[in-house]
């Protein structure tokens, strides 16, 4: 957990690797992941995921991507980029604004014979101040491992 002294507060900032085998061949995996409408069914219904940018979306280096959330119950926008793109083998995706202070998702595939190893990357901070560290522990790294969690589990029964 690398921490660092900013400003006189604790900077906190985390990372996740959640590794899914999904039983599909890599072009059809990454396809999925390269339409962002394909979010909603791999999102906890609990975050009332909503894309408000048109769709389709045409995903490329650059794209901006607006959503909306609930976390906690508190209604609150998301606005993404997709900082790189190179199908089908990774993209990147990075918070511009939105719930927090940092989020840096790199989403990785490889080809495992007919199968894909999919590789989520996240690096993530919440928000809060000096309180950040306390959220962390108490609600904010629980909800992202559930994020995880669901969405491995979705994977699972869509391409199955």
């Amino acid at each position: 957990m690398p921490t660092s002294l900013v400003k006189g507060y604790m900077k906190l900032q985390k990372t996740l690797v959640a590794t899914t085998r999904i039983e599909r061949p890599l072009d059809e995996v990454f396809d999925f992941f390269s339409k962002a409408e394909n979010l909603d069914a791999i999102t906890p219904p609990a975050l009332r995921f909503k894309i408000l940018t048109p769709t389709p979306i045409a995903m490329h280096t650059g794209t901006r991507i607006r959503y909306k959330i609930s976390l906690f119950g508190i209604p609150m926008f998301w606005k993404t980029l997709i900082s790189s793109w190179n199908p089908p083998y990774e993209f990147v995706d990075e918070q511009t604004s939105g719930p927090y202070t940092i989020w840096h998702h790199r989403h990785s595939f490889k080809a495992d014979g007919n199968a894909t190893i999919m590789t989520d990357t996240i690096t993530y901070q919440s928000k809060g101040w000096i309180l950040a560290p306390f959220l962390h522990w108490l609600f904010v790294d629980k909800q992202v491992e559930g994020i995880f969690a669901y969405r491995e589990k979705k994977l699972h029964e869509l391409f199955a």
